[in-house]
């Protein structure tokens, strides 16, 4: 008895290593916070910034959720009609997943989460996903040039800007062309998954709008809220904050960052303010460590409230 009882505890704790290992990171985390800088520091820059400031910065991060939600309701109307709230759950826990795991393996659970909910073939949820993770770092990218874009002020920058804004748009109109050439040129074993790759795209070119149109403006927002947050806490100049911004986000989207993003986040943001003009010398460096900081648990909150709340709306499937 005493041998299976062991048993039994070795087992679940195999089961639960990557659980275990994340609180465990995050505890470890919250402990070189306190020690470098004390907690009662980092919260404080809240207060002179105003707490209806997180609030409405919250509020804006909890829209960008319902909006990824839509793009993903339009993109399979069939699948997913009348049931926008069970979808916006399934979202925000996905969305979760990809905070709290390391190496993007939270990405894994979408097409599976997507099959179990709506029974959507796994090959499609996957290439609608690799597409829309095109979209999502196209947009990012735009989103944070615009900041650059503004504080050159230079009619060239907003030239190279809106160029590199509109190339989903040509390259959605060569879609076919170019899928014929790469088919010529690939492998047979590497045809079908191109097939695949293709179905995944938008059907036509208002599905393609809505996508492309609800992924910009998603992006735009969380980027420009979080550049404002970092600009507010940690003084930064505009094309600092949305440097930030995207060094930040970048840090999630590459298969490099920490569980729950701690340690990494912030560090991208620091990396990414630096890289678009912020100051690394004395008191202005600890200001933009603190303002990262703040920054990434605003993140994780708006993701913990948003799954939270996304349960209270959420209603059966077919399926279930």
């Amino acid at each position: 008895m005493k041998n299976y009882s062991v048993a039994s505890r070795r087992a679940w704790i195999i089961r639960n290593t990557m659980t275990l290992a994340t609180i465990a990171i995050i505890l470890l985390y919250a402990a070189f916070i306190q020690w470098v800088w004390g907690w009662q520091s980092i919260v404080s820059l809240w207060s002179g910034a105003g707490w209806s400031t997180a609030l409405v910065a919250l509020a804006a991060l909890l829209g960008t959720y319902v909006l990824r939600t839509w793009r993903i309701y339009d993109y399979f109307p069939k699948e997913t009609g009348g049931h926008f709230g069970t979808l916006l759950r399934l979202v925000q826990v996905h969305n979760l997943l990809n905070v709290i795991l390391p190496f993007r393996t939270g990405e894994a659970s979408f097409p599976l989460l997507m099959k179990r909910e709506f029974g959507l073939g796994l090959a499609r949820g996957t290439s609608a996903l690799l597409v829309m993770r095109l979209f999502d770092l196209h947009a990012l990218l735009a989103a944070a040039g615009t900041g650059l874009a503004l504080e050159l002020g230079a009619v060239w920058a907003w030239a190279l800007w809106l160029a590199f804004l509109i190339l989903p748009a040509i390259a959605f109109a060569l879609r076919r062309a170019a899928f014929r050439l790469t088919a010529k040129v690939v492998p047979n074993k590497a045809r079908s998954l191109l097939g695949e790759v293709e179905a995944g795209l938008p059907s036509d070119s208002g599905a393609f709008a809505r996508a492309w149109g609800a992924t910009l403006l998603n992006w735009f927002t969380k980027i420009a809220v979080l550049a404002w947050v970092l600009s507010l806490l940690g003084g930064l100049t505009v094309a600092a904050g949305f440097g930030g911004a995207l060094g930040g986000e970048l840090s999630s989207v590459l298969p490099v960052h920490a569980p729950a993003g701690v340690g990494t986040y912030p560090a991208g943001i620091t990396a990414g303010a630096i890289a678009f003009g912020a100051d690394t010398a004395g008191v202005p460096l600890k200001e933009l460590g603190q303002a990262a900081i703040n920054t990434h648990l605003l993140v994780i909150v708006s993701s913990l409230v948003g799954t939270a709340l996304s349960l209270l709306v959420a209603r059966p499937t077919k399926a279930e």
